[in-house]
């Protein structure tokens, strides 16, 4: 919505930055009131991240947990969606500036842009272990995965074929635990009768992390849990481990005094986030704090300090007013923070104070395998089938449409009776390449060939 166009209603205009579920849930919480709206995001769709490593992993597509913004908000009259980048803003002239549009007039900016990949100074990791924060993030995994069982079948050297069937999943947070059992699930149960010259069920899976046990945040007693479920699926967790380098196809890491290498064709990165660009153009642009991972630190009321016109939410946000550590960056904190800024400036429209945000924690879950997940829900601690059934029905109520809710629910009873992962397909992405000995011919002995396999 331009400015001229807010001129002309006299509404208050609301600038959104970011459709995940913060920015979305602010939207849709504004749907009502007398404000225009504008939410601005450069993807044209709400991604559901918490199950984007079924993506990763073939037991869902994309579509299964990603909605269009259009088809969110038709309804809301009151609200224009902008298919685009904000690359700077002005806070005393009250601008945001796009990179394909004119710039923006607000009189309130909601700025919900998340967090990405931190590989803790290590950039030049990126390529070859690829984080999980995107569609794209999640069709490369599932790529490398299900590709690194196809070049293992066709390879006749035990080394290399070893290599190939070895997988690494850096970071023991609910994201690595999750993917470290899911691809063990998929060694030793989804794929184990489709090829005829490997044994799926020898996969090695190497979950590594640094601190003295996998899910930190969580009690002891859930993380034991946890580490116990991956052990019986398979899984080699190996705690006190810190990743130093990786590079061709191998992982350097140290565990006290000891530095040992591993060789592994699929290198997968959960082990930390830093915040988007937009916390460093807050910075640059009204000198507010910003803690080491790169979040905005928000007053209690969620906006920054100096500028009560502007909000930080979401995982971009660090929100220390509440407890003796900031709230975690999960969905739920992100919906509710939402709603609360939402609140608070139709309040504000009306003439009425609101007072500051608080969070009730109803608690965490992770899922590791099939039947097995832990959950923390603060008055009871829960593990194995009764944690999974709760983090089933709690993904399932927190998807955004009814249809995604139903091809989530039967892909998933479905996936339930076959064992089986139904997105197996694997996407080619011909800039990155591994390159694999082939078998010589007689006739060959003295010709070295290569074959050229996408992984």
């Amino acid at each position: 919505m331009n400015n001229t166009q807010t001129k002309q209603t006299n509404h208050p205009h609301i600038v959104i930055v970011g459709g995940g579920f913060g920015g979305l849930y602010a939207a849709k919480s504004l749907k009502d009131a007398p404000v225009k709206v504008t939410l601005i995001d450069k993807r044209n769709f709400h991604l559901f991240q918490p199950l984007l490593y079924q993506v990763a992993t073939g037991t869902l597509s994309p579509a299964d947990i990603a909605s269009p913004l259009r088809v969110i908000l038709s309804k809301h009259k009151n609200t224009q969606v902008l298919l685009d980048k904000v690359v700077d803003i002005d806070p005393n002239a009250k601008k945001v500036f796009l990179e394909n549009r004119e710039d923006l007039d607000y009189d309130a900016l909601i700025v919900a842009t998340g967090v990405s990949h931190h590989y803790f100074g290590n950039d030049q990791w990126q390529n070859d272990a690829p984080g999980l924060k995107t569609v794209e993030d999640a069709l490369e995994m599932r790529r490398r995965i299900y590709m690194a069982f196809e070049a293992a079948e066709k390879e006749p050297d035990p080394a290399k074929r070893k290599a190939l069937l070895t997988f690494v999943v850096v970071g023991g947070g609910p994201t690595g635990v999750e993917l470290a059992g899911a691809i063990a699930e998929i060694a030793h149960e989804s794929v184990k009768d489709d090829f005829r010259d490997i044994d799926t069920t020898q996969a090695r899976v190497l979950l590594f992390e640094g601190m003295e046990r996998i899910l930190p945040p969580y009690p002891e007693e859930c993380s034991a849990d946890a580490q116990k479920a991956l052990e019986d699926l398979g899984v080699d967790v190996q705690t006190q481990t810190l990743v130093t380098n990786i590079a061709d196809n191998a992982v350097t890491y140290r565990q006290g005094d000891d530095t040992n290498t591993v060789d592994a064709h699929t290198i997968l990165w959960a082990a930390g986030v830093r915040a988007s660009f937009m916390g460093k153009v807050l910075a640059d642009r009204t000198e507010v704090e910003l803690d080491r991972a790169g979040r905005v630190v928000v007053e209690s009321d969620l906006s920054i300090k100096n500028y009560g016109d502007i909000f930080v939410i979401g995982d971009l946000a660090n929100f220390n007013h509440q407890g003796d550590r900031p709230l975690p960056g999960v969905a739920p904190v992100a919906m509710k923070e939402g709603e609360y800024v939402a609140d608070l400036l139709v309040k504000r429209i009306q003439g009425k104070a609101v007072g500051q945000f608080t969070y009730s924690d109803f608690g965490s879950m992770a899922v590791i395998g099939q039947n097995k997940a832990v959950a923390n829900l603060g008055f009871a601690k829960l593990s194995g089938f009764v944690a999974w059934v709760i983090w089933i029905f709690a993904h399932i109520y927190y998807l955004i449409e009814f249809d995604n809710k139903l091809v989530v629910m039967i892909q998933w009873a479905w996936n339930y009776i076959t064992l089986g992962r139904g997105a197996r397909l694997i996407t080619e992405k011909p800039s990155l390449q591994l390159e694999i000995e082939s078998p010589k011919k007689p006739e060959e002995a003295t010709v070295k060939t290569k074959e050229t396999v996408s992984v």
